[in-house]
């Protein structure tokens, strides 16, 4: 079932066809002709990018429609015809593009084929480099777009008019063909309102170059009101890892999330440009990066999302606060007017159909519009892949090494290559042989493939696609290794009785055993006796659920049983994945009665 609630302009194009052009307060957006027989991951939204003249839904089977300007007597949404399956949209002012699966690019619009506009072409085959014509990034920007193939180079298509591409905008006005722009990138940033662009290269270091009348690069004071039209690198960075850059048409927003590993993981905001334009969350201009500072943002809240329109901004965070500033002539801040707002307000979030975590929610700034959207994990494990790329190098929780091609060696955890590998030693002795014919780069991009069960690399996934089975559902391993002594590292007692867990098992199901494990002062007793309270039957539920984050379907649960396992999911903070233990409970309880 999609869920998405819009607010903004509703027009060019015009999606909600009995209401009127500004939408001021949040409201459901449903698709017209919504067909309820449709299978479920072909409705369930992915991702949503918005422009000026058109926006394009995204769906979890690959698929997108765009709503566009043209069709605005209608409002009917066009099917974009790609054949390859679609993994990501983005739109920018004038133009879209469509990575693919398959690592190709698909873009249309005046500044990329202005003998026919409308007209999606492939522009990653007109890289001159036949070898780098694989993409695993792409962003729009307002005039331009673009791409970081498989091989960490970025390019440039479309328009240079501030310098953009990073080149000078009078020998090179504007280009219909992808030109290389820089080597070892490891992201790209922007937004599609902007029109200035931000690279991080393979050593954490920031450059951009494009539209700086703002001072929306960040270059500090003395560099402003000017085009920047030679990628420059960006000083005095707030510390921590970049998560994200968006910037508009006057500002850029930038997530940080520290990496102190005495500390739990905490995002903050930073921001930089001209606040008379779209609030910077501050009354004063800046042109470095400095935080966004509010009451709003408190100790035990994270942000969990943010976008950035052309002047406006929108945040949402782990606490489920809709936090909004800037410019709101067309009602895109959801306050139910149009007065703008130059420092962080909340606003009432909208009453969802799927509030059971707002994980699942994201947000999505277009140029004066504004949607919030349910997109869950597909796999019941939400937080599951972010841990294990987080644990990827923990030496602690490392036990087998891999020798690259010029004999670097490269250390990862077994159990989590079980997971990957289908608990095949002999699939483990064909990576082994993969690595030892690669370089250190492409060892890594291989794992950070097999740990976050995404195609990273189209062009290595296609080496390895044979060993690993990426499209096997974790939770079935995980029950699989249930019965496995050889993987039980951790010992608890109850009632005399010894039980062995996997200690990263325990890290991705529990707050609790999280900062035990985790901690560097971490005690390095193997021993927690807190279950002897549990009846025999609760602490088969909790064992279960512990692999499987299911309970079996032979199970009667009773007020008893509810009871019991209330007291521990509180005290052992079993409130990591989706659905969690006690929702599963009711669900069951309410189901038997």
């Amino acid at each position: 079932m999609n869920e998405s609630i819009f607010f903004g302009r509703n027009q060019y194009p015009k999606f909600l066809k009995n209401e009127p052009d500004e939408i001021t307060k949040p409201i459901q957006f449903k698709f017209e002709n919504e067909n309820e027989n449709e299978n479920e991951n072909e409705k369930q939204i992915k991702q949503i990018s918005s422009g000026l003249f058109s926006t394009i839904f995204l769906f979890e089977n690959g698929k997108a429609i765009e709503y566009l300007k043209e069709n605005d007597s209608n409002q009917n949404p066009e099917k974009i015809q790609i054949e390859e399956d679609i993994q990501k949209v983005t739109v920018g002012f004038s133009n879209e593009t469509i990575l693919t699966t398959e690592g190709n690019v698909f873009a249309k619009g005046y500044d990329i084929n202005p003998r026919n506009p409308n007209e999606f072409i492939n522009i990653s085959s007109l890289i001159e480099d036949k070898n780098d014509r694989i993409v695993r990034d792409v962003v729009s920007i307002y005039s331009s777009i673009y791409l970081l193939t498989s091989n960490q180079n970025a390019y440039g298509i479309g328009d240079n008019y501030f310098g953009q591409l990073g080149f000078d905008s009078e020998t090179l006005p504007k280009t219909e063909k992808p030109i290389l722009m820089m080597k070892n990138v490891s992201k790209i940033f922007s937004g599609n309102s902007s029109n200035c662009i931000f690279l991080l290269n393979s050593n954490q270091e920031l450059f951009g170059c494009g539209y700086n009348y703002s001072g929306q690069l960040g270059l500090g004071e003395s560099i402003k009101e000017t085009e920047i039209q030679k990628l420059t690198k960006i000083q005095n960075i707030p510390k921590g890892k970049i998560i994200d850059i968006q910037g508009g048409f006057n500002h850029s927003i930038m997530l940080i999330e520290n990496e102190d590993q005495n500390e739990n993981p905490k995002r903050k905001l930073y921001s930089c440009g001209d606040y008379q334009y779209n609030g910077l969350g501050k009354h004063e201009d800046t042109h470095e990066f400095t935080e966004i500072k509010s009451s709003l943002f408190e100790n035990d809240d994270d942000i969990l999302d943010f976008s950035v329109g052309n002047t406006h901004n929108l945040i949402l965070t782990s606490n489920s606060k809709l936090i909004i500033f800037g410019d709101n002539e067309f009602g895109q801040l959801g306050t139910g007017d149009t007065n703008n707002q130059f420092i962080p307000i909340q606003i009432e979030l909208p009453k969802l159909r799927f509030n059971e975590n707002i994980s699942n929610y994201h947000i999505s700034c277009g140029f004066n519009k504004s949607f919030l959207y349910y997109s869950p994990s597909l796999s019941p494990f939400s937080n599951l892949e972010e841990d294990l790329i987080k644990l990827l190098r923990r030496k602690g929780f490392c036990n087998i090494s891999f020798k690259t091609k010029n004999g670097e060696i490269i250390e990862a955890h077994k159990l989590i290559l079980k997971y990957r590998l289908n608990q095949n030693q002999n699939q483990i002795e064909k990576l082994k042989e993969i690595i030892s014919k690669k370089s250190i780069q492409e060892s890594n991009q291989i794992f950070e493939m097999i740990y976050s069960n995404r195609i990273i690399n189209p062009k290595l996934y296609s080496e390895i696609k044979e060993i690993i089975n990426l499209n096997e559902k974790i939770e079935e391993t995980m029950k699989r290794i249930y019965l496995n002594e050889n993987e039980k590292d951790f010992i608890i007692e109850r009632k005399e009785k010894q039980y062995k867990f996997p200690k990263l098992i325990l890290i991705m199901r529990s707050e609790l055993y999280r900062g035990m494990f985790l901690s560097v002062t971490e005690d390095k007793s193997n021993k927690v006796t807190d279950y002897s309270e549990l009846s025999n039957k609760s602490f088969q539920i909790f064992e279960y659920w512990i692999y499987s984050n299911q309970i079996k379907d032979e199970i009667q649960i009773t007020q008893e049983i509810i009871d019991e396992l209330e007291t521990g999911i509180d005290y052992f903070q079993l409130n990591q994945t989706n659905p969690n233990l006690f929702d599963l409970l009711i669900n069951k309880f309410n189901n038997q009665n």
